[in-house]
């Protein structure tokens, strides 16, 4: 089976889950499992806005 490639960066991951409160989830737990969709649903939101703005 292949391995999904992610379309955003780590850092980029990482730097808005920061700014949403939601970072202290994934390092307390050690990874992404358990933040919950809505929460992802607003990374990418965020992750959009970003790139609107760059565009």
């Amino acid at each position: 089976m292949s391995r999904k490639t992610s379309i955003m960066s780590d850092n980029l991951k990482e730097e808005i889950a920061k700014e949403l409160g939601v970072y202290e989830t994934v390092k307390r737990d050690g990874g992404w499992q358990n933040v919950s969709s809505k929460d992802c649903g607003n990374i990418v939101t965020k992750a959009i806005e970003i790139a609107n703005r760059k565009v």
